[in-house]
Formats: structure tokens, C-alpha cells, sequence
């Protein structure tokens, strides 16, 4: 079965609280905090604070998906804040190896993110280092995009490259993630999905985290 990772940025920020304790209480197994800044993309999300509120009341790791410029500043400030994953994008990261290797010395699981326009060849010399891959599904900066269909051959390539090397890092799909796809991107290799307002906007969340969770 895929991990099914709500993101918070669906959530009621009015019932941040009452939203965090739905993802406990459900099948999901991880808390995706998309973390963003202005710059990299061209939206605001939430910082620090608002991180280690929802630390406090989550009983599931955090899986932290930086959409920043000079991520590497602030690796150290996102394990106190209570990461357990820590996502940099591919574009934002100028000394990488470094920034992956800073990520996993402070004690996380590390993750690159990559945009649509970005290939998965350019993972070829760092896969084996990795614990996860997030393959953006739609351009990051806002919730509700509709998916891109090369998504799946995109996958498919990044599970032959990983097979390949023989790495272990999980396939991550963010953005767009509904029940319609959700089977077609478990079968094209995709270990974990990203879902916000499919989560979010149903009726019952905790419902559709289980329908997600048994795509096939």
C-alpha cells in the first residue's frame, strides 16, 4: 500500500488542531508541510511557528517539503522544529551533495524534489544517497493544480533508475494527486502520495485517506 501523506496546506488553518488530530487518528502515516518563501515560488506558506504547532499535536512523522531559495541555511532549524523528512528541490540547491549529506547528519531522512521541467537523469550521481524523491506533478507554489499527465512515464523512469543503482529511495508524487490517478501512480512505482485538497475538500477525510491508500 502507498503512504499517504495529507498536506497541511489544504488544511483549515481556522482547525489547525482539530485537522492534525483527523491525520492521527486515519490511515495516513505521514504529516506534508510544504514550506515556501516567496522567492523560490511565488507563494507564502507558513514558518517555523506554525511548524512546531502542528510538532506538538502530530503523532506522525513530518514529512518537510522546502520550496526556498539556500535551503542548506536552515537544516539544522527545521530538525528542532520537528522534521523527520527534509525535501530540498533540485533547482534551489547549489552544492546538493552537501546539503543532502548536512540533512542526514542532523538526523533526517532526505528527500529531493524535482519540477516538471526537470529530468530524473539529473538524480543519476546522488540517487544512492537519498531516502526519498519528490516528482513535483504540477508546477510548486500552490495547492488545487491540476495533475500532468507525463508524470507517469517520469516515475516510471525514476523506478528504473533507482533499480538501476541499486538505491532505496521512495517515490514521492506531489500535487494534483486524486482518486482517479492515485492506481495508475502506484502501478508506475510511486511509494508515497501527496494529497491536499482531495483530503481536505471530501466530505470525509479520513474515507478518502483509506480509498487512497488501497489504490491499485
Amino acid at each position: 500500500m502507498p503512504i499517504i501523506a495529507p498536506s497541511i496546506l489544504s488544511a483549515d488553518f481556522g482547525h489547525l488542531q482539530r485537522d492534525v488530530e483527523m491525520i492521527n487518528a486515519s490511515e495516513a502515516e505521514w504529516f506534508h508541510i510544504d514550506i515556501m518563501d516567496g522567492v523560490f515560488v511565488p507563494n507564502i506558506s507558513f514558518g517555523f511557528p506554525v511548524l512546531k504547532s502542528i510538532a506538538r499535536h502530530a503523532r506522525k512523522p513530518l514529512d518537510v517539503h522546502l520550496m526556498i531559495v539556500q535551503p542548506e541555511r536552515y537544516v539544522q532549524a527545521f530538525k528542532d522544529a520537528g522534521a523527520a523528512i527534509l525535501t530540498v528541490h533540485y533547482e534551489a540547491s547549489t552544492h546538493l551533495h552537501r546539503t543532502v549529506q548536512e540533512i542526514r547528519n542532523a538526523g533526517m531522512k532526505a528527500g529531493v524534489a524535482i519540477n516538471p521541467h526537470t529530468s530524473v537523469s539529473v538524480l543519476e550521481d546522488i540517487i544512492t544517497d537519498l531516502d526519498l524523491v519528490c516528482v513535483m506533478s504540477v508546477n510548486p507554489g500552490f495547492g488545487g493544480q491540476k495533475f500532468i499527465p507525463g508524470t507517469y512515464a517520469k516515475v516510471e523512469a525514476l523506478n528504473n533508475l533507482i533499480a538501476r543503482k541499486n538505491a532505496t529511495a521512495k517515490i514521492e508524487i506531489d500535487g494534483g494527486v486524486d482518486l482517479e490517478n492515485a492506481g495508475a501512480l502506484v502501478k508506475a512505482g510511486a511509494d508515497v502520495l501527496v494529497a491536499g485538497n482531495t483530503v481536505f475538500s471530501s466530505v470525509d477525510p479520513s474515507a478518502t485517506i483509506s480509498r487512497l491508500r488501497s489504490a491499485r
